[in-house]
C-alpha cells in the first residue's frame, strides 16, 4: 500500500534536491526541526497543513503545486494494481492465495507526465518511485500501462 506521506514527503525531497538546497537551508528557512523535516521527507512522520505551508514557502512552491503533483502521482499508482489496495485472492474467495515468489516484481505505470515505479518485495514491503517528465510528450503516445518483470 502507498502511504500519502511518503508520496508527499518524496514530492518535498524532489523539490529541495532541485533546487540544491540542503535540509538544514530549508529547515531553517521554514522554522522547522532538521530533523522533522528529514522524517517527514522521509515520510515518517505527518505534516500539518500549516507546517506543510510553512515548507513550501521556504521552498519557494505553492502547496497547491505539491498538492498537485502528489495527487497526479497517486492517480497513476491507482492505476498499477493492487498498490492502494490488497490484491484479490487468486481462484475465489474460498480458496487460498498462492504462494508469492520470491523474486521482487516490479511495475511501470505513466501517464506521460508522471511514471511511477512499484517494487514489491514482499506483501508488506511495497516501495514507490515517481518521476515527473520534464519534457514535452506527444499526447498519447506513452499513455498506458507497462507491466515490467525484473
Amino acid at each position: 500500500m502507498v502511504l500519502l506521506r511518503r508520496v508527499i514527503g518524496d514530492a518535498l525531497r524532489a523539490r529541495r534536491q532541485g533546487q540544491h538546497r540542503t535540509l538544514r537551508e530549508v529547515s531553517t528557512a521554514a522554522n522547522v526541526s532538521l530533523g522533522y523535516l528529514s522524517e517527514i521527507e522521509r515520510g515518517q512522520k505527518e505534516a500539518s497543513s500549516e507546517l506543510l505551508t510553512s515548507i513550501c514557502d521556504a521552498l519557494g512552491a505553492r502547496l497547491s503545486e505539491v498538492l498537485r503533483e502528489v495527487s497526479d502521482t497517486m492517480a497513476v499508482a491507482e492505476q498499477v494494481e493492487g498498490v492502494l489496495t490488497p490484491p484479490l485472492p487468486r481462484g475465489g474467495q474460498d480458496k487460498p492465495l498462492e504462494p508469492i515468489s520470491a523474486r521482487p516484481r516490479t511495475e511501470v505505470a505513466t501517464d506521460g507526465q508522471v511514471s511511477v515505479t512499484v517494487r514489491r518485495d514482499n506483501p508488506l514491503r511495497t516501495t514507490l518511485r515517481a518521476t515527473r517528465n520534464t519534457r514535452p510528450t506527444n499526447p498519447g503516445s506513452t499513455r498506458g500501462r507497462e507491466v515490467v518483470g525484473v
